[in-house]
């Protein structure tokens, strides 16, 4: 059975008397950052010259430093910057600044595990990563309630790697809800491979290929829509509610019928297959290493994804529909 912990078994006074220093205020940073505040955590955003993020955090009531003057404060630094930038920002700013026993805390493993980052033997490097997005950890703070997180350690140079992360885990709101314990690697791997097989990559597709096939046969886009993607969240929430089984007994019997007799004909060994492969490319770092390329000559192959996919059809009935519900908020 995993270790997962909560607020009991977490030392709430280590994350009150460190100096934290949150590296980058996007979706993740945000979310840390006013999290930890309002926990009575000293806390400050670290982020480059002119950045346009400088004036939304200082609204928010936070002092904001370069990520060089915020390293050379800090006793501890998290990393909430995207994958690719990261490493440069480290070696530029952060790598000549550091410290002995400082701690170096990541929302997502990708640049440790995969040799981007590498640091000194002298500071303990762990990772707190939230499972959702920034704006649902912040929500679900804010409603009292809080985001499970997974919680690894790297490097333990002080011997209080562990219990350090933990503890900023509680600052975020996390051990309301759980801290499953997890490696790098293992954080790493398994959260490209959900992105790319299921939750990102398999499912847009899985709408897409069900809209088309409706609409190539002649029936309304608009009802193509409804049935292959407006309702996606009916069944997730359930699914999200009480697994798989809980999303069976609140269906129809009819749509339950179809579950066990049509899903293995659409996900089948050959996706099985393609999905083995997507975690080969992934564990052998192929997978990073092309991302890092695309990014690194111009971002011109993920531009052109965009432009596609934008102009695909069921965009544009989207909006449309979405427009005539205004129940419906796109943050």
């Amino acid at each position: 059975m995993a270790n997962i912990y909560y607020t009991k078994d977490v030392d709430t006074n280590l994350i009150k008397n460190l100096k934290v220093a949150i590296v980058g205020y996007g979706s993740q940073g945000h979310a840390h950052a006013l999290n930890l505040k309002d926990n009575g955590v000293d806390v400050r955003v670290a982020l480059y010259e002119g950045s346009a993020s400088k004036a939304k955090a200082e609204a928010e009531g936070l002092t904001v430093q370069t990520v060089a003057d915020a390293t050379k404060w800090a006793d501890l630094l998290m990393f909430c910057t995207p994958d690719v930038p990261m490493s440069k920002i480290y070696n530029e700013e952060v790598a000549p600044n550091l410290r002995d026993g400082q701690t170096l805390l990541f929302a997502h493993g990708f640049n440790v595990h995969f040799g981007r980052i590498t640091p000194p033997a002298n500071v303990d490097v762990a990772m707190i990563a939230p499972k959702g997005p920034g704006h649902r950890l912040r929500a679900e703070f804010v409603g009292g309630n809080g985001m499970p997180s997974l919680v690894a350690v790297y490097q333990d140079a002080t011997g209080n790697a562990k219990a350090t992360a933990l503890s900023y885990g509680w600052g975020i709101g996390s051990a309301a809800a759980g801290i499953l314990e997890t490696t790098f690697k293992e954080e790493t791997e398994t959260d490209l491979f959900g992105e790319q097989a299921v939750l990102c990559g398999g499912l847009s597709a899985l709408i897409k290929a069900g809209y088309e096939t409706l609409v190539e046969a002649g029936y309304q886009p608009e009802a193509a829509y409804f049935e292959c993607l407006h309702e996606t969240k009916l069944i997730v929430d359930l699914l999200y509610e009480g697994g798989l089984n809980y999303m069976r007994y609140s269906v129809s019997d009819t749509a339950e019928w179809g579950d066990y007799v049509a899903g293995p004909k659409v996900i089948n060994d050959e996706s099985k297959r393609a999905m083995k492969e997507l975690l080969t490319d992934i564990q052998s770092g192929k997978f990073a290493k092309e991302w890092v390329e695309e990014n690194e000559t111009g971002r011109k192959k993920i531009d052109a994804f965009r432009t596609a996919e934008q102009a695909h059809p069921i965009e544009e009935v989207g909006k449309k529909l979405r427009g005539m519900m205004p129940f419906i908020n796109a943050k």
